[in-house]
């Protein structure tokens, strides 16, 4: 039934200005105002994301962005660089001094919050 269409996701802001700024110009994303008075998330190969405001927002408990990139140190140092804070976890997902998780079995990984407190994670690609 929607095996031709193309979907796209969306996640809910308490503050679309501050989305702007923080996708644009700490995440490097373009970012297009939508003709509804929303913003796109144009990402590579063609997909988009629909950001828009919601008065009562509560932050996603779940990660509604992940990132790939090929190395996770790197990136995450030119993040907190940007002022982006890691999140630390204990247990099973036990996160460094740094916010990244090490697994053998899966890939590095760590997560940070967007200004709405969304959590999104960028995560290192290995080589196939």
């Amino acid at each position: 039934m929607f095996q031709h269409t193309k979907a796209f996701s969306g996640f809910s802001v308490n503050n679309l200005q501050k989305a702007r700024e923080f996708y644009s110009s700490i995440l490097g994303l373009d970012v297009v105002d939508n003709p509804m008075g929303l913003l796109e998330l144009h990402l590579e190969g063609g997909s988009h994301i629909l950001v828009y405001p919601k008065p009562d927002h509560v932050p996603a408990t779940f990660t509604i962005l992940n990132f790939p990139v090929d190395d996770i140190d790197q990136t995450v140092e030119a993040l907190t660089r940007k002022g982006v804070r890691f999140l630390q976890y204990e247990g099973n997902i036990k996160t460094d001094e740094k916010g990244i998780s090490r697994s053998a079995d899966g890939p590095n990984i760590a997560w940070f919050t967007d200004p709405a407190g969304n959590i999104l994670s960028v995560l290192e690609s290995r080589p196939q």
